[in-house]
């Protein structure tokens, strides 16, 4: 059990450290991609909350399919947990960025970085206790359903995003709850 626990810890670290560096760099995929359609459904296209939710969501999605296919047997609890992780960590975006901008008034690029950051880890974080205590099993279903839905999301919500709230983009100098 105790190689198991290392196993999956460095499984764990890997996953920040891969996330936060292929998040980064999707931050400018599509400018680099020279705006490419395709390129736009997997990296922001915009400086909005939603669109910037996608740098912890793709590279996350992308690396717990390769994980749950090599530990899904050796971790039977870890699939539902990588969902929820993966879940927890894009929804914690707007909300820390969300309560850090109304506290500040305004938003900073080196808070932004945290808020991504803070999120990435806390949500491999989730995937690691969870993975342990198995107590998401009951509730794979719907993880699975929840991050079926937000990936449709995210491809519809590209192209076609309303001009309100967190599909708007935000003001560094200006309060991001009145923009």
């Amino acid at each position: 059990m105790v190689v198991q626990m290392k196993t999956l810890k460095c499984y764990i670290f890997i996953g920040i450290i891969f996330v936060l560096t292929v998040g980064s760099l999707s931050h400018f995929v599509y400018q680099w991609s020279g705006n490419n359609y395709i390129a736009g459904f997997f990296s922001p296209v915009s400086e909005s909350v939603w669109e910037h939710m996608k740098l912890l969501y793709f590279p996350m999605l992308f690396y717990s399919a390769i994980v749950a296919l090599k530990l899904r047997k050796s971790y039977p609890c870890m699939i539902p947990s990588l969902c929820f992780g993966l879940l927890a960590g894009t929804a914690l975006i707007p909300i820390l960025f969300y309560t850090y901008t109304s506290i500040l008034g305004k938003n900073t690029l080196l808070l932004d970085i945290g808020v991504f950051a803070l999120s990435t880890v806390l949500a491999f974080y989730a995937v690691y206790r969870f993975t342990l205590s198995c107590r998401l099993n009951p509730y794979a279903y719907y993880l699975y359903v929840f991050t079926g839905i937000l990936f449709l999301c995210f491809l519809f919500f590209t192209y076609h995003s309303p001009d309100t709230g967190i599909f708007s983009i935000p003001h560094p100098d200006s309060s991001s709850i009145s923009s």
